[in-house]
């Protein structure tokens, strides 16, 4: 064994170790609430079909050939996965059906290019969307001229739509996050990308949508590992960045 690594274990107690648990951090932005399973007001319901959407944070490298529920290929190697496990083995009663269709790249317009195939013909229950990086970062990196205002009228849109074709579907929002201290994510990013993360806000309480508030929680996240054992490269996630992501989820959803 290294040594650096020896003394760092055998300096480190117990408790120290567990006090930076993942559970533990989520639980300091969305507190679980320990009660929600006795009192039955999870989102979850029997025989749902969970829906997927966004960009590369969720495609995660699928297999777009699959369009089986509960396949691991067809749910990539992200949050969504790891969620799909957590939810399977939280609700083995239940039935559910869970299904990845985030590609990467995709701002809001190209959602709505895809969104009779990709989402109003499957019929979701539930409808778990994150979505506004890339219309914020392809300003940047590939003359994008999008703006917060597009940005957040297009999704307005594209919920609004979803909404009134199918009243009955439950939504959660994911919000847009990026991490500074890794290679795509620089000073250079703020404040204009806070406006897409506080639209996203808006259009998430117009909706009446669950929020999830992933800003904060990688936020909190950077105070106990530095931002590249959170993300690559600030805005996708690492292993551990896409088990806090699904921890937030579950923590705020069921």
């Amino acid at each position: 064994m290294n040594v650096n690594r020896r003394t760092f274990f055998s300096k480190a107690a117990v408790g120290t170790l567990a006090a930076i648990s993942i559970p533990t951090i989520v639980d300091a932005v969305i507190p679980a609430d320990k009660d929600k399973k006795k009192k039955a007001v999870s989102l979850i319901q029997a025989n749902d079909l969970i829906l997927f959407q966004g960009d590369s944070i969720t495609d995660a490298g699928r297999d777009r050939s699959v369009s089986a529920f509960n396949v691991a290929q067809g749910l990539g190697s992200g949050y969504v996965f790891l969620l799909a496990a957590k939810l399977l083995h939280e609700f083995p009663a239940y039935n559910l059906n869970i299904l990845n269709k985030g590609i990467s790249g995709n701002k809001v317009f190209q959602l709505s290019d895809r969104w009779e195939n990709d989402c109003l013909s499957i019929r979701p229950k539930i409808l778990s969307l994150l979505v506004g990086v890339n219309d914020f970062w392809h300003t940047l990196t590939h003359n994008y001229t999008g703006t917060p205002e597009i940005y957040k009228n297009d999704l307005l849109g594209l919920l609004r739509n979803t909404k009134k074709l199918m009243p009955g579907v439950r939504l959660v929002m994911g919000e847009p996050f990026a991490v500074k201290g890794c290679s795509a994510v620089d000073d250079s990013w703020f404040p204009e990308f806070d406006k897409y993360r506080q639209a996203a806000k808006q259009v998430a309480d117009e909706m009446g949508a669950i929020w999830i508030p992933y800003q904060e929680v990688f936020d909190k996240a950077l105070e106990f590992a530095p931002a590249a054992y959170w993300t690559h490269d600030g805005v996708h996630p690492s292993v551990a960045g896409s088990e806090l992501m699904a921890q937030a989820w579950l923590n705020a959803v069921v």
